[in-house]
């Protein structure tokens, strides 16, 4: 697609997903958003307070224009019967909810306790890992935008199953979330008072997003994988950490897990496989491993792990912006996939330090 203007709309905009979509796409040297949606009454600006002055106002669905890419933002089950509606009118849709990424029917319906109003569009949408996925998406006109956790896990696992390095049925997955993952609407789990000096488990087991990390996975391997999976949320505001554990099936190194990993994400634009040796001499080792607070606000991602050759384990950190890869970020990226355009187009800004 040559470099024009792209006109885009946003459904459901007064989340935090659809205020950081916003952020990014005012951002963008190509993007134009022509109109941005919520069911409340609140101002977008009382709303999103960083973009005060941006200009815009929220409408009413029923009165928006067509435009080249609608991204919807609706919560579990909601998309689904606005998706077609949108392509119809000759624009692509990246839905960053949830109502398209699972490919089974049957286990759709049970997770979300619902039956799918539009599978035929459920077949046609790519799941949204943009590494994995990447030419069936540039072909898309409809995409299945993954879910933060399952994006964080799925690339810090997919070498080891490819290869075969770990036993597939024994994946052990802990997910630390920043407290923007639980949406805008206050509750006395995100409460400052409550999470402020404490870790909550939750969704313990049976994490909806499971059954799209063991989808991909298992894609990826070419056989079965189970994740034993348990998220957390923690007391930062942005960021998903996932701690992948896997039992080798050989005996590696972790100047091989590192090689694996390099050449795995060569030339991903957004993979940064972390290099870094360990200090000598010291007890306490962070520096080879990611953190949360170094890709905040940006839509990178970044990679770390060691081996157990004691017990035969490997570990595998995956950090990245909840808000960013794992929601926005991704559908820009996306977006630009699908359009033909440079993939770093409106995303190149490095994480927040400090």
């Amino acid at each position: 697609m040559t470099a024009k203007e792209i006109t885009v709309g946003i459904v459901g905009g007064s989340g935090y997903s659809g205020g950081e979509l916003l952020r990014l796409l005012l951002g963008h040297p190509l993007a134009k958003v022509v109109w941005v949606t919520s069911r409340g009454d609140r101002s977008l600006e009382t709303i999103h307070r960083n973009l005060f002055g941006c200009g815009l106002r929220f409408s009413k669905e029923e009165d928006v224009s067509p435009c080249d890419v609608t991204f919807l933002c609706m919560p579990s089950r909601e998309s689904m019967g606005r998706a077609a509606r949108y392509l119809e009118r000759g624009g692509k849709v990246i839905d960053l909810g949830s109502d398209f990424r699972l490919k089974d029917r049957e286990v759709f319906e049970r997770v979300y306790g619902a039956t799918h109003a539009n599978w035929d569009l459920v077949r046609e949408a790519p799941y949204g890992v943009t590494e994995l996925h990447r030419a069936a998406i540039q072909r898309a006109r409809l995409i299945a935008n993954p879910g933060c956790f399952a994006y964080a896990t799925i690339l810090g696992l997919a070498p080891l199953v490819r290869e075969g390095w770990i036993d597939r049925d024994r994946v052990v997955v802990d997910g630390l979330s920043g407290t923007s993952g639980a949406g805008a609407e206050p509750t006395v789990l995100t409460h400052h008072s409550e999470i402020g000096n404490s870790t909550f488990p939750y969704n313990v087991v049976d994490h909806r997003h499971t059954y799209e990390m063991e989808q991909e996975l298992s894609g990826v391997a070419g056989a079965k994988v189970t994740v034993h999976f348990t998220p957390y949320y923690a007391p930062f505001s942005r960021g998903i950490l996932a701690n992948c554990h896997g039992f080798l099936t050989r005996r590696v190194s972790a100047e091989d897990l590192l090689a694996l990993y390099r050449d795995f994400y060569r030339g991903e634009p957004f993979v940064r496989v972390l290099d870094v040796d360990k200090e000598p001499n010291v007890s306490w080792q962070y520096l080879p491993y990611p953190s949360v607070a170094s890709v905040a606000g940006s839509n990178f991602v970044q990679i770390g792990g060691d081996v157990d050759q004691r017990r035969s384990r490997v570990v595998v950190f995956s950090a990245l912006d909840n808000l960013g890869k794992g929601a926005a970020g991704a559908a820009v990226q996306n977006m630009n996939c699908m359009l033909r355009l440079p993939e770093e187009t409106g995303l190149a800004a490095a994480g927040l330090h400090p």
